[in-house]
């Protein structure tokens, strides 16, 4: 799967699979083959940031 460009879209999707399938952002931008920091780019667009300690964007 293609992470989306739209940053909502973005959300949803890196928050689902974080819940679902990753321990860590790092381990989801490995598989999905991105930068860590461009994900925690295009969210900061939508002032969401990542939280480690939840394992999700908030």
């Amino acid at each position: 799967m293609i992470l989306p460009k739209d940053p909502v879209m973005l959300l949803s999707v890196v928050n689902t699979e974080l819940r679902d399938h990753y321990p860590s952002l790092t381990e989801l931008a490995k598989a999905y083959g991105v930068a860590e920091q461009e994900i925690k780019e295009q969210l900061a667009l939508i002032k969401y940031e990542y939280q480690p300690e939840t394992n999700q964007f908030r």
